[in-house]
């Protein structure tokens, strides 16, 4: 077989055993809940939980965060004639940093909303 063959059968047949996996997957714990009925147990575990949003909210101020810092570093590379590779990662790293230390103090100031 040639390898351009393989190198198509390759994704294709991850795709197969992810569909294949989550259908097992999910087949598992139908009959896992369906034992839990008939033994009289009361299958609440498998109740959806609010969702918590702190993992998307520090996704995307990272990201924010990352975008200000490439075009700060562009910036602070055209002013002031600095090599290419160390503006753009000295602000990728300082406005990433300041998204997340963002995304902590978002979080906080909403725990405590809710606890009080």
């Amino acid at each position: 077989m040639e390898p351009e063959m393989i190198a198509v059968f390759i994704p294709i047949a991850l795709i197969i055993g992810i569909v294949y996996l989550i259908i097992y997957v999910r087949r598992f714990e139908n009959a896992e809940r369906m034992a839990m009925i008939e033994r009289g147990v009361d299958p609440s575990i498998f109740t959806k939980k609010q969702r918590s949003t702190s993992g998307a909210l520090r996704a995307s101020l990272l990201l924010i965060g990352g975008g200000v810092g490439l075009l700060l570093g562009y910036l602070l590379e055209s002013s002031t004639g600095m090599e290419p590779p160390l503006p753009y990662f000295a602000m990728l790293f300082i406005c990433g940093g300041i998204g997340l230390g963002a995304a902590y103090i978002i979080e906080e100031n909403k725990n405590k909303q809710q606890a009080s």
